[in-house]
């Protein structure tokens, strides 16, 4: 019985590592509007940290920087702006 095949041998998939958003040079400010929006949905909902794909100290102070914008009325609490299709 020559096995000449593995069976169960794990593939050597390459994936592309993705690049973490927020870079060294950023600050997490309530004043950074391009980057405080990044992670807020369509609907004006703080994202999760599993799909913003953040440490848990990034996430906090990306929260209190939203939560900051929104009392100075730079980000809605809201935005339940319905489409209508007709």
């Amino acid at each position: 019985m020559n096995k000449s095949k593995r069976p169960f041998t794990k593939s050597k998939r390459s994936f592309r590592r993705r690049l973490p958003p927020i870079q060294s040079g950023d600050r997490i400010d309530y004043r950074n509007m391009s980057l405080i929006s990044r992670f807020i949905n369509e609907q004006g909902k703080i994202l999760s940290r599993r799909v913003n794909r953040v440490t848990l100290k990034q996430q906090r102070l990306i929260t209190i920087a939203i939560k900051q914008a929104r009392i100075l009325s730079l980000l809605p609490f809201l935005n339940n702006q319905k489409q209508f299709e007709r």
